[in-house]
């Protein structure tokens, strides 16, 4: 919308005289970087130059005029942050004849995905703001699509100015300029999805401005003039009267990591923020309740009692079982299970499954321990083999020497740390004995469960709760019987619909098993996993592997212990199941059934990111591939992101145009504040389509793999004394 010169003017006049003060005023950063409505670091209702410090999840909920913004935002590197957002406009089709109330004017409330990227190009120096470069719905459906350029400098320790010049949205009111033709929205004509770099810092600019003052450690103060007219909003719609650009609000900080906000908007509403921010690298209790490990008991001098230091013990017939038996004794309490332990009478190698630790390191470290503690003197050589599913992953060595020498010393991890080597479990000593009672073993859990379905646009949020019973059955090394059944008390997942489709229906049907019995068998599989080879894994499953199919799946993984980099391929055959979740399989016209499969590769970058790549066949029998990016912390939070492209078009796969989202897992051992391997995974999709798809199988060899090999135990070797 064209505004008159004067409102030009002033938008001009205030971004210049912002700017002006903005790198004039010598002083360094010391107030916290908040966060806007947007739930991106920023002012009101407008960004800043700022950005939040490295690591940093905030969660935001704000309202005003009936627009509720749902934000996930995460700073990935200490540049470079990203944002998922979901938006509700109610009253949006209000001015809307009834007759007119088709398509996209149908809805009451208007529900709109969108991510966001921010880039900060400068730090904050004497003179120097800091500039930030951000892009604003970037792939969405455009509504919120805008650009800027923000530069925040702090006046006092606790007072800051911000000026900036945006695009698209944030160029909309008080425009002074433009750069070539700026595609307009059309939200009848947009399915969402895909990158709109066509109208990237094009169209009209306007200048916002800010100012934030911190007059205690937890109140915030802060005034702020919006280049946003909210012309679709405002104006199209009349969901609210756009008053004046000037906004003005107070923040506190509730607690640690608690944030609430009161706005006065555009001179005619009232706004509401609540912000919860996340450090990953503390955890959300004060600790963790555990055990006191096992002390080393100290060998005595080789003068003093050269008998202790003997090694003829070894050849006594049952040695190798008393001792194993000793060392469980002392593990019981850590969880930790010995699977098979040997020994000449200097060397001794042991095997064990960790059941209880989420740091591997830790589980390493209590082994060492007992081992220190319960063997013979003569044992100076410590091999400490990692079993996952019955493959030995990786074998650390350790001087039991070194061990007595820097039990107590200051800063142990670290100085320990190169005294210990992390290689190829290799062939197992002579003499090793299997412990007889590792196998036969019965695991089983019985717990609440909540599956959940987002971004419905008629129901954004919809769930089910019930009971899960779970069973795994280790018949003998590498042999797992493994299954799931559900019973659900209540939830709507079955008031879903079904959504239109240009590809075979292999996800989208997925309300369809939510709506069909109370009972169900989420998966009953038996697996087989081996070591074929030097560095090359295997695992072969087979039943019904998922609630929507059943089948086989077969993979394969080449990954040296000390490489970051590992290869993989999978090949699968999955047919669809009964709606029930019974022991049947759909026929007819519904019946499917599919070859898929993919070449992976893995890659360990080393400073906390992974990243994965996919190419092969998808469900729905598209050919494409998936990028994922992850960043995981030592203590075993891990956020990240991905996306697939295939060759089915925008048109086939429908609204979002192509299968890309956020996952977080958060340990539970953060929360609970006691030790547990369980590392739950949430993955949000902005929707489960049928394009990019693929099956959902438990245990694929990466993630049972790479935890202890050599990058992985280094990452978390400040735990091996704990």
């Amino acid at each position: 919308m064209a505004m008159p010169p004067s409102a030009r003017r002033r938008g001009l006049l205030a971004g210049v005289s912002c700017a002006a003060l903005v790198m004039t005023a010598p002083a360094l950063s010391e107030t916290r970087p908040s966060l806007n409505l947007y739930g991106a670091t920023g002012l009101i209702d407008m960004p800043s130059g700022e950005a939040q410090p490295d690591g940093i999840f905030n969660t935001s909920i704000t309202s005003f005029a009936g627009i509720t913004r749902t934000t996930l935002t995460f700073q990935i590197t200490p540049r470079l942050s990203a944002s998922f957002r979901y938006q509700g406009i109610g009253d949006w089709n209000k001015a809307i004849p009834e007759a007119d109330r088709v398509g996209v004017n149908k809805f009451d409330t208007y529900y709109d995905r969108s991510f966001d990227l921010r880039f900060r190009a400068f730090d904050e120096g004497r003179y120097m703001p800091a500039v930030t470069i951000g892009l604003q719905d970037f792939v969405g459906t455009g509504i919120q699509s805008a650009e800027y350029v923000a530069a925040t400098k702090h006046l006092t320790p606790r007072l800051k100015v911000t000026a900036g010049v945006g695009w698209g949205r944030l160029g909309s009111y008080g425009s002074f300029g433009g750069v070539g033709t700026r595609p307009e929205f059309v939200p009848q004509e947009s399915e969402g999805g895909e990158v709109n770099a066509d109208q990237w810092f094009r169209g009209d600019m306007a200048g916002f401005a800010g100012i934030e003052w911190q007059p205690t450690d937890r109140l915030t103060l802060k005034a702020e003039y919006s280049s946003d007219d909210y012309e679709e909003e405002a104006e199209d719609r009349q969901i609210f009267d756009r008053k004046s650009p000037f906004n003005f609000g107070a923040e506190y900080e509730v607690s640690r990591g608690v944030q609430l906000g009161a706005y006065y908007m555009y001179g005619s509403e009232i706004g509401l923020g609540l912000h919860f921010v996340l450090n990953p690298r503390d955890r959300a209790t004060t600790g963790l309740v555990d055990r006191a490990p096992t002390p080393i008991r100290p060998r005595p001098a080789r003068a003093a009692d050269p008998e202790a230091w003997s090694s003829e013990w070894v050849t006594q017939a049952d040695a190798p079982a008393l001792l194993r038996n000793n060392m469980q004794k002392q593990l019981d309490k850590d969880g930790v299970l010995i699977e098979a332990f040997g020994t000449d009478g200097r060397t001794a190698q042991i095997r064990i499954r960790n059941i209880r630790y989420d740091a591997e390191a830790q589980a390493i470290g209590r082994t060492a321990r007992a081992m220190a503690y319960s063997l013979p003197a003569s044992v100076e050589t410590f091999e400490i083999v990692p079993v996952v599913n019955g493959m030995p992953l990786s074998k650390v060595t350790v001087a039991r020497s070194d061990l007595e020498r820097f039990e107590f010393a200051p800063d142990a991890a670290t100085r320990f740390r190169p005294h210990v080597s992390v290689g190829e479990a290799g062939t197992p000593i002579d003499g090793l004995e299997f412990n007889p009672q590792g196998y036969g073993r019965l695991n089983w859990s019985l717990a609440p469960y909540l599956r959940t379905s987002l971004f419905d646009p008629k129901e954004p949020i919809r769930g089910d709760v019930g009971l899960r019973l779970r069973g795994e059955y280790e018949v003998m090394p590498g042999v797992l019987v493994s299954g799931v059944l559900s019973h659900r008390f209540a939830g709507n997942l079955d008031g879903q619909n079904r959504s239109e489709s240009g590809l075979p229906r292999v996800r989208t049907d997925n309300y369809l098993y939510s709506r069909e019995g109370e009972t169900t068998l989420d998966s009953l599989t038996a697996a087989l996993y081996a070591r074929p080879a030097r560095d090359v894994y295997s695992r072969v499953t087979v039943g019904y592997l998922e609630r929507m199919y059943g089948g086989a799946s077969a993979e394969l993984m080449w990954k040296p212990v000390d490489s970051p980099l590992a290869l993989g391929v999978e090949i699968n055959y999955a047919k669809k199941r009964d709606f029930d979740q019974g022991l049947g399989f759909l026929s007819g016209a519904e019946a499917y059934d599919v070859v898929s499969g993919h070449a992976s590769a893995y890659y360990d970058f080393g400073n906390q990111f992974i990243g994965q790549l996919d190419v092969g066949r998808y469900l729905a029998g598209d050919v494409g591939a998936t990028l994922s990016i992850d960043r995981e912390f030592e203590n075993g939070w891990k956020v990240g992101a991905f996306a697939t492209l295939t060759d089915a078009s925008a048109e086939e796969f429908g609204e979002g145009s192509f299968d890309k989202g956020i996952r977080i897992s958060i340990p539970l051992a953060s929360l609970l504040g006691r030790p547990t391997r369980e590392n739950p995974v949430t993955t949000i999709r902005a929707l489960s389509r049928d394009g990019g798809a693929r099956l959902n199988i438990d245990g694929r060899l990466y993630e049972a793999v790479r935890h202890y090999h050599s990058q992985e135990i280094s990452d978390q070797w400040g735990r091996f004394w704990k």
